[in-house]
């Protein structure tokens, strides 16, 4: 899941972005209200947090710009500004929901999670198995075989998106896209070291590899031996 955070104040915004990435999202942050327009207009994100107060282009503005362009991803607004007219104008702007600094990480994090399960066109479902493997997403563990395999915050994420495209090809880019960001070097090993790391954990002690390398196109997630998709 990538989740762009627009917010001029760096102590905070590091603050959000660190316990997002430890809970397995790919965030994307600008610093100003120009600069966060044009990631919103030009980016596809699953959820966006927006700070009203922004140098460049307040907030408020940037919500309003992006629904005219008919841009329906849901959006979070932080503010300082306590009264209820402030969080209609918000809402009323196009906002989603309306969260009053100071905040807690863990209130925030619920509120992601409760609007990304709304936005999903499918029933969400807080458990993904395949064969003998399980993945909790509320408990963010994984078991298989009945044996408990402990996974890195981005090992889980990377897991879970194999996970959810079992029987399709993965690209390399697009592993990229959804579990890190995009400005990694597209020839970095990042991916072929932590798919390495992460069949060393799900696949080597089983008899049926579930991770499975297709040549020249990404990797796919099955049951069979097969590196057909």
């Amino acid at each position: 899941m990538r989740i762009l955070l627009i917010e001029d104040d760096q102590v905070i915004a590091n603050f959000i972005v660190k316990g997002l990435k430890e809970a397995g999202y790919c965030v994307d942050h600008a610093l100003d209200g120009i600069e966060g327009l044009d990631l919103a207009l030009n980016n596809s994100y699953d959820i966006n947090i927006v700070d009203i107060m922004l140098p460049k282009l307040d907030g408020l503005s940037i919500i309003e710009r992006m629904r005219k362009q008919k841009i329906d991803t849901p959006v979070i607004i932080l503010s300082a500004k306590r009264s209820i007219d402030d969080r209609v104008k918000g809402l009323r702007s196009g906002g989603d929901d309306y969260l009053i600094k100071p905040f807690s990480f863990s209130e925030l994090l619920a509120r992601v999670q409760a609007h990304l399960r709304r936005s999903s066109n499918v029933i969400e479902t807080t458990n993904l198995t395949i064969h003998d493997l399980s993945l909790d997403l509320l408990a963010r563990t994984v078991t298989r075989e009945g044996k408990k395999i402990d996974l890195q915050p981005k090992e889980f994420t990377l897991l879970e998106y194999l996970m959810r495209n079992a029987g399709h090809i993965v690209s390399k880019t697009m592993i990229m896209e959804r579990v890190w960001n995009y400005n990694f070097d597209p020839q970095t090993n990042v991916v072929e070291a932590r798919i390495s790391k992460l069949r060393e954990k799900v696949d080597k002690n089983f008899n049926i590899a579930l991770i499975h390398t297709v040549r020249g196109l990404g990797y796919v997630f099955k049951k069979n031996n097969d590196s057909s998709p």
